[in-house]
């Protein structure tokens, strides 16, 4: 009898192992085997206010549904997974334990690619259309995600559209023209922010997303420079009393993926992810323009005063915060870096104006 039983384990047991067998088979020849990937990024869960988080989230949709559920991405909001330079640490790491895509600023994609700051040059574009178009089909872009592959091992995918055009806020005074900023403290969110505001006479530190608020409030620095969406999610018109909408550079952070990830994809789901990526940036895009003029409204509503320069004032603005922030550039960049991203804006502005 004991022998009997034992037998019918033993079967059951071989059983089992052959349908789980058969089972990891199919699912492996089928590709239904699901990888899960954490996506972090910076700014609160409001799809409302924070146009990251949308990007996110029609990502993770149009990923998810195009892969069948071969690749799932779990969402981290509000730098969960670490600052800046932490996420993108982990995101340059080899293999599969912490599979992670990366919605980074300039304050995490410089320190490994410097190159970057080129697409940053004050007064660049001369309107939202030519950024996209710089972004989509240029030179610069191109050699950019060719250059940040080979260095980190990571794939540099979408310039995503975070807000509208940056505006200066402060709480001392109105600011009209460069003159305005003598003697008053900025937060910078990289070196580059500080050489802009080095030409305009102010004083930049760099002071993490997480710890501004604070920061303004009790008056370590005075300003900051962030679009308007940004202002609103992070209550800053709690604690500034002057916008100045210089339009001074285009508000966008990256989209970037780890490598092994990537190339861990098949061919069809690595484009899956590449079209998930553009659908996604092209509706941000539209949704973030329509909504720059009410959010500015709104922050009129919270009592900010908002100052928009004009053309004579934004031209001085231009003739000094450009070439300020391009000689401390020459630092950082090498020279060819520098002039295609200037050609390929320049050729920008002309392609979507219709000039030749």
């Amino acid at each position: 009898m004991k022998g009997e039983v034992l037998m019918r384990v033993r079967a059951s047991r071989l059983m089992l192992g052959v349908i789980l067998a058969g089972v990891f088979l199919f699912l492996s020849v089928s590709g239904a085997m699901a990888v899960t990937a954490k996506m972090s990024y910076n700014g609160p869960p409001d799809e409302k206010n924070n146009a990251v988080h949308a990007f996110a989230v029609n990502f993770k949709k149009f990923v998810e549904e195009g892969t069948e559920g071969r690749l799932k991405i779990e969402l981290f909001p509000d730098s969960q997974l670490g600052t800046e330079e932490e996420r993108m640490e982990l995101l340059m790491k080899s293999g599969l334990n912490q599979p992670i895509i990366n919605i980074a600023s300039f304050a995490g994609v410089a320190p490994v690619f410097p190159e970057i700051y080129a697409s940053s040059v004050p007064f660049m574009f001369n309107s939202y259309e030519a950024a996209h178009y710089f972004f989509d089909n240029s030179r610069y872009w191109k050699r950019a995600q060719e250059e940040f592959r080979n260095r980190t091992g990571a794939v540099l995918l979408e310039a995503v559209e975070e807000g509208g055009f940056l505006a200066f806020t402060n709480s001392k005074k109105p600011i009209h023209r460069p003159a305005d900023f003598k003697g008053l403290k900025f937060r910078a969110m990289d070196e580059g922010q500080i050489a802009i505001y080095k030409a305009f006479g102010a004083s930049g530190t760099p002071i993490p997303w997480t710890e501004l608020y604070m920061a303004l409030k009790t008056g370590v620095v005075d300003g900051q420079m962030n679009p308007a969406m940004y202002i609103i999610i992070g209550s800053l018109f709690e604690v500034q009393k002057y916008m100045t909408l210089a339009n001074i550079q285009y508000s966008d952070q990256f989209l970037v993926m780890n490598g092994d990830l990537f190339d861990s994809l098949s061919k069809e789901d690595q484009e899956v992810v590449l079209k998930a990526a553009k659908e996604a940036n092209r509706i941000s895009r539209k949704e973030v323009e329509e909504a720059d003029a009410k959010q500015i409204e709104f922050l009129k509503e919270k009592g900010m005063e908002v100052y928009a320069p004009t053309p004579e004032e934004m031209e001085e603005f231009r003739s000094i915060g450009q070439p300020g922030y391009i000689e401390w550039l020459k630092s950082k960049v090498p020279s060819d870096w520098m002039e295609l991203a200037l050609e390929c804006a320049e050729n920008a502005n002309k392609a979507v104006s219709g000039g030749n």
